[in-house]
């Protein structure tokens, strides 16, 4: 018994250590924001002036839905903005730049995309997701981001079959410059949500802020 579980908790170990060790190697990556969320074409929508908002504080943890075992995610839907994905891309940190990557604006502008070095939705921890509100060719599955608010659900599939539903507590748009890391990817011991797109003015081709999105896990 002792010889067959020790190598599991060994992989165990490791996944956890793997993960901590990504999880700030991103947190010093992004600190400047997410990059690639670029426009300039003439069928872009309206500057996404969405402001941020908060509840008076956490959800308490008796309404935190247990965390669920991990399973990959495979799309997104926010009622409130008519998101319907039914696919989701694999985001990783680019190492030359550090810079965490976005889904690809020519193939997957209505597609978000998943940070796999990250928990899955719904998994204990933070889950971040991005998607783009808009690019060269137009608007994209985040252009009606200002419809999104406090209290809002964003249900997230997954190969398991289940649903990780997670309600949004606080909405913060900020400049890239001045994007809060530690707060993004910080540990926490309860399942949330990060969904980052962009916002702001158009500045040289690219939007100048960042949307962040911070949710509890409900069901």
């Amino acid at each position: 018994m002792t010889s067959t579980l020790a190598p599991v908790r060994r992989r165990a170990a490791v996944r956890r250590t793997r993960r901590a060790v990504a999880t700030a190697t991103l947190a010093v990556a992004v600190s400047g924001g997410l990059v690639g969320c670029a426009g300039g074409g003439p069928k872009l929508p309206p500057d996404p002036e969405v402001g941020s908002t908060a509840a008076p504080a956490l959800a308490p943890v008796a309404d935190v839905a247990p965390a669920l075992p991990r399973s990959r995610p495979t799309g997104m839907r926010i009622a409130a903005a008519g998101v319907d994905a039914k696919r989701m891309v694999d985001l990783k940190v680019d190492p030359a730049s550090g810079e965490l990557g976005v889904p690809n604006a020519d193939t997957d502008a209505d597609t978000p995309g998943w940070w796999t070095e990250g928990v899955t939705p719904g998994e204990k921890g933070v889950s971040v997701l991005v998607a783009h509100f808009d690019t060269r060719h137009g608007p994209a599955l985040m252009k009606d981001v200002k419809k999104i608010g406090l209290g809002d659900v964003v249900e997230v599939p997954r190969e398991d079959g289940k649903t990780a539903r997670f309600r949004i507590r606080e909405v913060e748009d900020v400049n890239k410059k001045d994007f809060p890391t530690d707060k993004v990817y910080g540990h926490t011991e309860r399942p949330e949500l990060r969904l980052l797109t962009c916002g702001g003015a158009l500045k040289d081709g690219h939007r100048t802020n960042n949307v962040i999105f911070y949710g509890d896990l409900v069901s």
